[in-house]
């Protein structure tokens, strides 16, 4: 049940943050209250995903996933295109999450 948490944690944090831009500096209402309610789901449901989960891999997997889910959605959506240094450095924040979970003994520990 964890990991479904996660997913729905990440879907909150990537809501938000890209409701930020979209809020002029909490100009318009709509993406403001996108903003406040994003982040409430995103951090409601990592707390209940820490309960299984330890928290350096929820924190990993939800940031480094957030970051990518994000990067890829304002480019269709701001049309903010990465760069391929931007590229290089989403991988190595991917692969970083693969070897915390997969090799570290911190992943070992999950429920």
């Amino acid at each position: 049940m964890g990991y479904f948490y996660l997913i729905i944690a990440i879907i909150g944090e990537v809501i938000g943050t890209l409701s930020l831009k979209s809020s002029n500096g909490f100009t318009l209402i709509t993406p403001s209250i996108l903003v406040i309610v994003g982040y409430g789901i995103a951090f409601y449901f990592m707390i209940l995903s820490m309960k299984t989960i330890p928290v350096a891999i929820t924190y990993s997997i939800w940031s480094g996933v957030g970051i990518a889910a994000v990067t890829f959605i304002a480019s269709m959506k701001f049309n903010e295109k990465p760069d391929i240094f931007a590229l290089i450095g989403l991988s190595f924040i991917i692969i970083g999450i693969i070897i915390l979970v997969s090799l570290s003994k911190m992943g070992a520990n999950i429920s």
